[in-house]
């Protein structure tokens, strides 16, 4: 065990997991006065925006997949009759099923959805337009889904 501060500063610069391993041990005997503030606190926030970062990137494109699905597929399909999309369907599904597993992971996460889904829907936008090669003007400047919508396994726009 690391006796003291110093000890536990160049633990985390050389080795990570058991800077790690040692900080929790000492958080469960109380030992808060042997802790490196600092680096937990960076670790902490780093972990809240690691989980934040995941959770927009999947609505991301979970959004462009259903924007996609609602305002190209229809065109695929009258113009392609064997197109059934269901690669699309696969994408749409799996950013679902992360998404309920991330938010089941961290429920904190809940609260921040409106905000994310917001800063996701540009990113999402954005794909859209490019993959589709559609105008800018085809798809809604805010998100039109709810995250009642964009949660759910049955939703597929247009459908």
């Amino acid at each position: 065990m690391v006796s003291n501060m110093s000890s536990l500063l160049t633990l985390y610069q050389k080795d990570y997991t058991a800077w790690a391993k040692q900080t929790a041990e000492l958080l469960k005997a109380e030992r808060f006065s042997e802790l490196d503030i600092e680096h937990l606190l960076e670790e902490l926030e780093s972990m809240g925006a690691s989980e934040r970062n995941e959770l927009e990137s999947r609505l991301s494109i979970l959004l462009a997949h259903l924007l996609k699905w609602q305002f190209q597929y229809q065109q695929l399909s009258d113009k392609w009759k064997e197109f059934d999309g269901r690669s699309w369907r696969y994408t749409i599904i799996e950013q679902r099923t992360r998404l309920a597993k991330r938010l089941r992971k961290s429920p904190g996460l809940k609260s921040s959805l409106p905000e994310v889904i917001a800063e996701a829907y540009e990113d999402a936008l954005e794909l859209a337009i490019k993959e589709t090669q559609l105008p800018a003007s085809t798809f809604p400047e805010q998100c039109p889904y709810g995250i009642n919508q964009i949660l759910d396994d049955e939703f597929y726009p247009g459908d």
